[in-house]
């Protein structure tokens, strides 16, 4: 659906380095099948980016344990268990994760892959259940020190986090990703967004670090409101295509340069990597696998 997405392992490098030199603290990284652009979780494709970010730039790794809908779970945590990067996302729920409506909106596909994957998720439940949850907090978190970006698309993942928390299989400071405008979670509106913060502060108190996005257009306004609250803002080509009201964003550095603009022109500041590994309590890029 756009031309700058970065889809081989040298653009996605790139890709990240550039974002790293905009400002951005944490890279959060997918990898693609370099010939077709479909969403891959091989490790070996991972291999090929990460050692060149990090040689590159100091800014923390984010690896997803979430890939692709309808992966297995042992292929989604492969590239973690092979990298064991500072940080992995974590889906906090299963949920019904609907971009089916894009599949009737667009009607010029680059690849036969596409249309009939946004089209499935019509009848496709995205499974994150307390077992896998589980699983993914001992083997990559506990077992390898990773801590996690904890995304939570609806009200319950706050309550699902804090379960997981009392058990002590989490420890704090949390990382909590506030996700809004998917169809089937929360909806694109900012009274959601200042209630789930207000429920997290309630539920976690100082214990965590307040970040979030929108989908799509409502991407920036929803990550300004997000800073002016307190919190970190996460942006790039997964969440949004656009830069502006139907003007594509040319790379992922062009996002971060303006929520930069926006969020220094308010009189914040952004954190450095090393700060953000100080906030979080990140084990250090030396002790990566990559």
């Amino acid at each position: 659906m756009s031309p700058y997405l970065p889809i081989t392992p040298s653009e996605i490098a790139d890709s990240a380095v550039e974002a790293a030199e905009a400002g951005a603290a944490i890279i959060h990284l997918h990898a693609r099948d370099p010939q077709s652009g479909r969403p891959v979780q091989d490790p070996d494709m991972f291999m090929q980016f990460l050692p060149r970010i990090k040689q590159a730039t100091d800014a923390v790794i984010n690896i997803t344990t979430g890939g692709g809908l309808g992966m297995a779970l042992d292929d989604r945590i492969a590239p973690a268990l092979r990298a064991k990067p500072e940080v992995c996302s974590l889906n906090m729920g299963s949920m019904n994760f609907g971009a089916f409506e894009l599949g009737a909106k667009f009607t010029e596909w680059k690849h036969d892959w596409e249309q009939p994957y946004l089209e499935g998720t019509k009848d496709l439940i995205y499974a994150n259940t307390f077992a896998m949850l589980e699983r993914i907090m001992i083997e990559v978190g506990q077992q390898h020190d990773v801590r996690f970006e904890f995304e939570c698309y609806d009200f319950s993942h706050l309550e699902t986090l804090k379960y997981f928390a009392d058990k002590g299989l989490v420890k704090p400071p949390f990382l909590i990703q506030g996700i809004f405008g998917i169809q089937g979670g929360m909806g694109g509106r900012i009274e959601n967004l200042v209630n789930f913060k207000m429920l997290a502060d309630r539920i976690f108190g100082d214990d965590y670090k307040f970040s979030a996005f929108g989908v799509g257009r409502q991407q920036m306004h929803f990550v300004t409101v997000a800073a002016i609250l307190g919190g970190a803002v996460r942006v790039g080509l997964e969440d949004s295509l656009y830069i502006g009201r139907g003007e594509l964003a040319k790379s992922n550095a062009e996002q971060v340069r303006k929520i930069r603009t926006i969020v220094e022109a308010l009189g914040l500041e952004i954190a450095t990597p090393d700060e953000a590994r100080a906030i979080l309590g990140l084990k250090g890029g030396d002790r990566v696998d990559f």
